[in-house]
């Protein structure tokens, strides 16, 4: 008998039926603006953004590694073609821009308008705008700040929060201007940042200023132990975009924000 009459005949089943859902964004579909360099975003977010039917769609833009007021200009034109690749025809609930100085240092409206001229009915945020609308959530009036930057886009971010009516009463920065080292501060530097700033003075709550810093895993311990309400670029924007979206859901671990 020859070795084609030994081998199994395919059993071809043609066209089978199936049945099409809402996918895996069945309650929300969130768009994200990651910059190049940034090593931490999506990890916070997928820590934050866990929720069964909101799917979360990443693009990244080009990005200098040195965080100046000019590497942070040139990023504008950069935002409406990243946006364009974020589900070309799909639906989009909210469309959130990733980088916390380039949203300060251009303006949270300037930064809107490049998203929408790809996608003009959008929701659309910023960390920036993440920030104070997680400051007024948690009636914060007093807060501290955290950085990674360098003295110039240091004195941008803390312009910028006073000039919305947020008072600065404590600052402090690693002074790692490299994105690519921002990203490495551990844990442990970002909770005693946060719990020398909550000591300094009498604040309502702790801003972790950059989307390198990582946060989402030591929030609930780090309230707990200062008190104090904390949140960060990620942190804060990933609940913005959320609430955005219309999900409210209580986020168990997440800090006092994702109780609101």
């Amino acid at each position: 008998m020859s070795e084609a009459m030994l081998r199994p005949t395919c059993q071809d089943l043609g066209v089978l039926p199936c049945t099409l859902d809402e996918g895996v964004a069945a309650r929300a579909a969130i768009g994200l603006l990651v910059l190049a360099t940034d090593q931490t975003m999506e990890h916070e977010f997928r820590a934050l953004v866990r929720l069964a039917g909101v799917g979360l769609y990443v693009a990244r833009l080009h990005n200098d590694s040195q965080i100046t007021p000019e590497t942070l200009r040139a990023i504008a034109p950069r935002i409406a073609p990243a946006t364009a690749l974020l589900l070309p025809g799909l639906k989009l609930d909210v469309v959130a821009f990733g980088c916390t100085s380039a949203s300060m240092v251009l303006g949270e409206a300037a930064v809107i308008a490049e998203i929408r001229k790809v996608r003009p009915e959008v929701q659309c945020a910023t960390p920036a705008t993440g920030v104070f609308a997680a400051f007024r959530a948690l009636g914060a009036r007093r807060v501290g700040v955290l950085t990674p930057y360098a003295p110039d886009v240091n004195r941008a971010v803390r312009a910028y929060i006073e000039g919305r009516g947020t008072e600065v009463a404590a600052f402090a920065t690693f002074d790692k201007p490299d994105d690519r080292e921002a990203a490495r501060i551990d844990a442990r530097s970002i909770k005693e940042g946060i719990k020398a700033l909550s000591r300094s003075t009498a604040l309502d709550a702790v801003f972790v200023s950059c989307t390198s810093l990582r946060l989402a895993g030591i929030v609930a311990e780090v309230e707990a132990e200062t008190g104090v309400a904390v949140t960060s670029s990620d942190h804060a924007l990933a609940w913005h975009t959320l609430r955005l979206a219309g999900v409210e859901d209580p986020i168990p671990g997440a800090g006092r924000l994702f109780t609101l």
